[in-house]
């Protein structure tokens, strides 16, 4: 099993710029296509960004061309700059795997984001 922690959450104003960090305690490499999502409370959880192995991304409608993934491999280590933050942004974010197969049925705690003036 692995390991997911996450964090660089907090409160931001809209319009402000927040990075996430989730670390893997095994290589990232080999899990694959890493993911991040959200879930806003209410809601169930989204996927919002996913990047493979070879750096290839994609986002979700709310969220393109604001927010970038970025994997470091070496580090085992999935990042996401989230720009122009917005009051609908708000919410835990959360990294497991990403591809075909869904998600790990295990989760790190997240780290939350609060979108707010």
């Amino acid at each position: 099993q692995v390991q997911l922690v996450e964090s660089g959450g907090g409160l931001v104003q809209p319009g402000g710029s927040l990075t996430l960090s989730c670390a893997a305690s095994r290589s990232i490499c080999s899990i694959g296509t890493m993911g991040w999502y959200r879930q806003a409370p209410g809601k169930s959880r989204e996927l919002v960004a996913r990047i493979t192995n070879g750096g290839t991304t994609s986002y979700g409608d709310s969220v393109k061309d604001r927010f970038t993934i970025s994997r470091d491999n070496a580090k085992n280590t999935v990042y996401l700059r989230m720009n122009n933050l917005n009051p609908e942004d708000t919410a835990v974010y959360s990294c497991n795997r990403g591809g075909v197969l869904g998600p790990f049925p295990y989760w790190g705690q997240g780290t939350p984001v609060t979108v707010s003036s």
